[in-house]
């Protein structure tokens, strides 16, 4: 018999779809179709760890409904065309730039979404869009996510990307708030198989404490679970901290500022005060500081359900507090800083807010960025600098931002509208020009930002699986993009091509810096990007042109990874403050204090909502996946029975804030804390042209959701806490 042999081929990467970067094994046939996905086992990070959105790895890749093309939309028919990649720039470069012209830089504006921080063309290409269009007005999705941890980190360490993560594998103790990684897989804090890893703290005798609104699948696994009134996590913490100091629980091991100031801010924050704000019992709140104390390792943990309130920043300054005044920041168990081999930037001035603001409501700028909450502020508003051409990329903020019907009405009357996005939809659908990236398989992949805020150094970097084609990469659509804007030569008629342009450019300047410049060595890599990762990682904390060995053709020598070591202590080394020690104090959050404490006696509204992550969805841009569109992934509203019975509701509610009203179904479960609704974020998707979202189109929390409610020090948009009023549909 003759023998047959499989034409199939089995290759690695990394996933790009969430923050817990695990490795994947993608088998393609020959026709270079994905015909299975797997873990990889032999990821010393992952070990083989997947969830239903890396399964689903494929599916994504190969949408029918994505776009492969550039696509031209004609204003005076409102239809789409497909284009050459010539003719799209060549449009972008005749239009973009006459408006700037006519207007001024800062008449453009830059949103950046989220899967940018998922891939090489955004860690390293976006920022030369910011440069050419010179403009202060760059949004991205940070102000509607994390803005407020990074604004605290930045104002207590000096730099806004060393943020503490949790010791997962070494911690004894584990609060938990505002978090659900066991659907989102973690954020800010990089971790394949978070289940796992609080399964084995659990088993080494450790205790995990989750506080929520919700029963979360992450509540259910945990020793203990407690109710919180939605937005109240800073009231909370602050009486742990008064707890820490009255009871002399303090066990300070790392050289700080400010300390009294704490101390004083904290006094009016008794456990007995804050517990009729949040609805947990004083007692608890006495014992969980007790227990912070009293074991060997802790570490509090906050995300994304407590940035998105209205005093995100304070909460996210208060789990540092807490994690200095019990001596567990920079201490193995406790909250550590990840060592990344590449991507990390050394700053030299202490970081700061509030260099310029925005035009309407002069909100403060933080790490460059205005608040998304006033984008469509800036938009419709008339005046000198009001933004009439925008660029965005991998981002749709109609369904994302706070007011999306606003910012829907707002995209609607620009006078140019450029968007690099893999699909026509809903903020999209107000382009004039598209420009496709590539399937994901023909991108490469290494976690410039994610593997900052990793739970153990680890590097690992993954080639394209798949020839381009005629096709640019991502990376070479960006820089195209980039001189378009500016009206030169997008195609390289003048010199280079613009990428190599660019990678030549930032090669020369880094090593110039270096004091390389003289001796410029060969650098690894089959094209100019791979030549700046080889760069970035010899110059990293274990490259070779810094005492260690690695480079980039380790990184391809070893496929599946390679593992760095634990977290070890780095203060004060990393810090960037003025005082050379944590600033436990900065004024500009000790200045907000007075506006918590002025919120203690409000009355409490009867009913407020709250997102909710789910574990086969990722923000706007995978509910054209039939395989994750099932079992609990569908947009509905989670409500306590109590309040259906209350409130004399049926099967659907009508749902009403300060923003807007919407008519959703109702799913009654105990799972949430009565007077609190759940509805999950990203939806909405009635007007796509993709199939399976536009069939299971659910509604835009952000219709709820008011952009002129922002968390006062960071800006960053207020999704949680946000007063509703129930009636019969």
């Amino acid at each position: 018999m003759a023998q047959t042999t499989d034409p199939s081929r089995t290759l690695l990467r990394t996933c790009p779809l969430c923050e817990a970067v695990c490795g994947l094994e993608i088998t393609l046939d020959p026709e270079d179709h994905v015909t299975s996905v797997r873990g990889d086992r032999q990821d010393p990070f992952s070990k083989g760890f997947i969830c239903p959105k890396g399964a689903s790895f494929g599916h994504l890749d190969e949408d029918p409904d994505r776009l492969t093309e550039p696509m031209i939309r004609d204003r005076a028919t409102d239809t789409w065309r497909t284009a050459s990649w010539t003719a799209a720039f060549d449009l972008i470069s005749e239009r973009f730039p006459a408006i700037v012209a006519e207007h001024g830089n800062q008449s453009a504006a830059l949103y950046l979404g989220n899967p940018n921080a998922h891939t090489v063309a955004g860690a390293l290409y976006a920022p030369i869009l910011i440069r050419a269009l010179g403009t202060k007005n760059f949004y991205s999705a940070s102000t509607a996510d994390q803005m407020p941890k990074q604004v605290a980190s930045g104002l207590m360490f000096g730099d806004p990307l060393t943020v503490p993560v949790p010791d997962l594998d070494r911690t004894d103790y584990l609060l938990m708030l505002g978090a659900n990684p066991l659907e989102s897989n973690g954020s800010l804090c990089t971790a394949p198989d978070f289940p796992g890893r609080l399964k084995a703290l659990r088993s080494r005798g450790g205790r995990f404490v989750v506080v929520d609104p919700r029963v979360t699948r992450t509540a259910k696994l945990a020793d203990e679970h407690l109710f919180i009134r939605p937005g109240s996590d800073a009231y909370l913490l602050f009486g742990i901290v008064h707890t820490l100091f009255a009871q002399d629980l303090t066990d300070i091991r790392v050289g700080v500022a400010g300390l009294d100031d704490v101390r004083a801010a904290a006094a009016d924050f008794t456990p007995e005060v804050v517990a009729t704000r949040t609805g947990v019992p004083a007692e608890t709140v006495v014992r969980l500081a007790q227990e912070l104390a009293a074991a060997p390792t802790a570490a509090v943990y906050a995300r994304i359900g407590t940035c998105t309130a209205e005093f995100g920043t304070l909460t996210q300054w208060l789990v540092e507090v807490i994690n200095v005044l019990t001596g567990n920041l920079d201490s193995p168990g406790g909250a550590m800083f990840a060592n990344a081999a590449a991507g990390g930037i050394a700053r030299t001035k202490p970081f700061r807010t509030g260099r310029w603001a925005s035009r309407v409501r002069e909100l403060p700028e933080a790490m460059g960025e205005l608040p998304v909450a006033t984008l469509a502020d800036e938009i419709t508003t008339q005046g000198q600098g009001q933004v009439r051409a925008v660029v965005t990329v991998a981002g749709n903020p109609v369904l994302s931002a706070p007011s999306g019907v606003r910012l829907d009405a707002a995209f609607a009357q620009l006078d140019f509208l450029v968007s690099v996005d893999r699909y026509l939809n809903e903020t999209t659908r107000h382009a004039d020009v598209i420009l496709p990236p590539p399937r994901p398989v023909q991108s490469p992949h290494y976690d410039f930002a994610l593997l900052q805020f990793a739970v153990r150094n680890y590097a690992r970097y993954s080639r394209p699986l798949v020839p381009l084609g005629e096709r640019p990469s991502e990376a070479g659509v960006l820089a195209r993009l980039a001189a378009a804007l500016t009206g030169r030569p997008h195609d390289g008629s003048d010199g280079p091509d613009p990428l190599t342009a660019v990678d030549e450019l930032v090669i020369a300047g880094t090593l110039h810096k270096a004091g390389l410049q003289q001796r410029r060595p060969e650098l690894v890599g089959a094209n100019s990007t791979e030549q700046r990762i080889d760069m970035m990682l010899r110059l990293g904390p274990y490259g070779e042109w810094n005492g260690g060995t690695l480079n980039l053709q380790a990184l391809l020598d070893n496929p599946h990874g390679i593992d760095l070591g634990p977290l070890e202590p780095r203060l004060p080394g990393v810090l960037r403050t003025a005082s050379g020690r944590v600033e436990l104090a900065p004024q500009q959050l000790l200045d907000d204090v007075a506006r918590l404490r002025g919120r203690l006696t409000d009355a409490a509204p009867d009913v407020v909502l709250i997102g909710r992550r789910q574990l086969r969805s990722n923000n706007s841009w995978m509910h054209n996946i039939a395989t994750l569109v099932s079992g609990s992934n569908k947009c509905t509203l989670h409500i306590n029975p109590a309040d259906v019975a209350r409130l004399g509701l049926g099967e659907h509610a009508i749902v009403k804030s300060a923003a807007g009203s919407l008519t959703v179904p109702l799913e009654p479960t105990d799972a949430i804390m009565p007077g609190v609704v759940s509805l999950p974020h990203g939806w909405g998707h009635t007007d796509s042209t993709q199939a399976v979202a536009r069939d299971h189109a659910g509604v835009n929390a952000n219709v709820l959701t008011d952009d002129s409610v922002v968390d006062v020090p960071s800006g960053n948009a207020v999704f949680n806490g946000v007063p509703v009023t129930l009636t019969p549909a």
